[in-house]
């Protein structure tokens, strides 16, 4: 069955908390090569049978009403992932 992928993060102008906690705790054990950390959010939805157009613009609409919220977060991809024993 495929599945179908939401990731949703932070908008970019908000602080993200989490993010920077993990980058201070990054650089405190000495990994200086990473500037940044941004913590999202990623979804996956199996589907039962085909992923059509019309599914897709469902899986959009609910990830814009319910799986994110507008005010401080972007839904940034919608991918489909086929089944790997295809």
């Amino acid at each position: 069955m495929p599945t179908i992928v939401v990731e949703v993060m932070p908008k970019a102008e908000l602080l993200d908390p989490a993010g920077k906690a993990v980058a201070g705790s990054l650089a405190r054990q000495g990994k200086t090569q990473f500037t940044g950390v941004r913590i999202g959010k990623r979804f996956e939805i199996t589907v039962d049978g085909e992923v059509t157009d019309a599914v897709l613009a469902e899986v959009q609409q609910l990830a814009d009403d319910m799986l994110s919220n507008s005010v401080i977060e972007d839904v940034v991809s919608i991918s489909v992932l086929e089944d790997a024993a295809a």
